[in-house]
């Protein structure tokens, strides 16, 4: 919070949004569960590398989200 000339304080919060930008151009790895979720109830899902969306796009078609991938492969070493 910051406070102004006036004494007054100003709470200055940013809403959390749904991202338009990289889930259209990047598949991201999200858990099948919550894709499963989201094609039920329509809420967004949200991948390892924190993007949030409703998937409504075949991911086939699009290259990984190296972050996601980076993410997921480090899980993955660390259960081996």
């Amino acid at each position: 919070m910051a406070q102004t000339d006036s004494g007054t304080t100003l709470d200055q919060r940013t809403e959390p949004r749904l991202d338009d930008g990289d889930h259209e151009r990047l598949a991201h790895y999200v858990p099948k569960a919550e894709i499963v979720r989201s094609a039920v109830t329509g809420e967004p899902v949200t991948a390892l590398c924190g993007k949030r969306w409703v998937p409504t796009r075949d991911p086939e078609r699009f290259p990984v989200c190296p972050e996601c991938k980076a993410i997921f492969e480090a899980a993955r070493s660390l259960e081996g």
